[in-house]
């Protein structure tokens, strides 16, 4: 029998066995469970860029069922894109003409710029102005139109991105544009347009001259490398990318088609030529259905590249068909 143990000031305390509850049960063996992860957000976080680009950009907010269009995310965002690409053209016009008289009055050809400019042969650093004017007021557009109303990224906001194949189909539709769509277009038009093959060689002998050596070299790199890059992003990034939202309460199938014409039809207006508008327009449309069904800007990139490369080696070369550049 368990005796008492003598406690303080000689009182006794009964045994530990006879406490209850003492002593304490043993911890279970099993481990408590973790509280669980945080769960992860229901929308991509904003302030970081899709790792790919092709990738629709996403700003803050939920997810609606129009995501996959991206940005703009609002048919008001939608409008101003578009209305900043024509103002990108607008302030090329002004930013070339600028550079014009800048450049006239180095090289000491102020008092004849009229002239030169009125010649169906330009000068080398005339194109080179224009163009570069035209890459001023079209690149301050997309960057402008996706730092306002858009993620911020501006190369994702414009669906740019390249898969092995692009090279392969854009060089494909670019053959199709020049050796194809062109010819059957201008079919009829031939009967109505007397020499008519001459006068589709004109921009494209604006762009050429009579330029020799490096200096065709240099306008062919330009129109050919520089030249879909800018206007890709112009038109089948910014453009296209603001069509598409404006237009997308017309249907899944009604809204693409009318923002790939439109996108078309603003390409042709764009380079300002009545005669190739008809082929302008028309290759601009095949552009924006590539690039809207791939959701990227590579393949019309390579496209592009192509049709303007093909343009210009027949009329430098010369040929029975001829090429309008874009």
């Amino acid at each position: 029998m368990a005796s008492a143990e003598p406690g303080p000031e000689g009182v006794s305390s009964p045994p530990a066995s006879a406490v209850p509850g003492y002593p304490p049960p043993a911890y279970p063996s099993a481990t408590y469970p973790l509280a669980p992860a945080p769960a992860a957000p229901a929308y991509p976080v904003p302030d970081r860029p899709p790792a790919d680009w092709s990738t629709p950009a996403t700003v803050d907010g939920p997810a609606g069922p129009d995501d996959a269009l991206g940005v703009p995310r609002s048919s008001a965002a939608a409008w101003a894109w578009v209305l900043l690409g024509v103002a990108g053209w607008l302030a090329g016009q002004v930013i070339s003409l600028v550079l014009l008289v800048v450049v006239a009055g180095i090289n000491g050809h102020s008092h004849d710029l009229s002239a030169l400019v009125r010649r169906s042969a330009q000068p080398a650093w005339i194109v080179v102005c224009g163009l570069v004017g035209l890459w001023i007021g079209f690149l301050g557009a997309v960057v402008i139109a996706s730092k306002a109303r858009g993620t911020g990224h501006v190369l994702a906001d414009m669906r740019w991105g390249f898969r092995r194949s692009d090279p392969l189909v854009g060089i494909g539709v670019g053959l199709g544009g020049q050796f194809v769509l062109l010819p059957l277009l201008y079919i009829p038009v031939q009967y109505f347009v007397p020499h008519l093959s001459e006068k589709l060689d004109q921009p494209a002998k604006h762009l050429t001259g009579g330029f020799r050596g490096s200096e065709v070299a240099l306008i062919a790199f330009l129109t050919v490398v520089v030249v879909p890059i800018v206007e890709e992003l112009t038109f089948r990034g910014l453009m296209l990318r603001g069509f598409l939202r404006a237009f997308a309460r017309a249907g899944r199938t009604l809204g693409p088609a009318l923002a790939v014409v439109a996108t078309g039809v603003v390409f042709g207006l764009a380079h300002v030529e009545a005669l190739e508008f008809l082929g302008l327009m028309a290759f601009g449309t095949v552009l924006a259905v590539l690039a809207y069904k791939t959701n990227r800007l590579g393949p019309s990139i390579f496209a592009h590249g192509t049709f303007n490369l093909v343009a210009i080696l027949l009329v430098v070369y010369g040929g029975s068909m001829r090429g309008v550049v874009g």
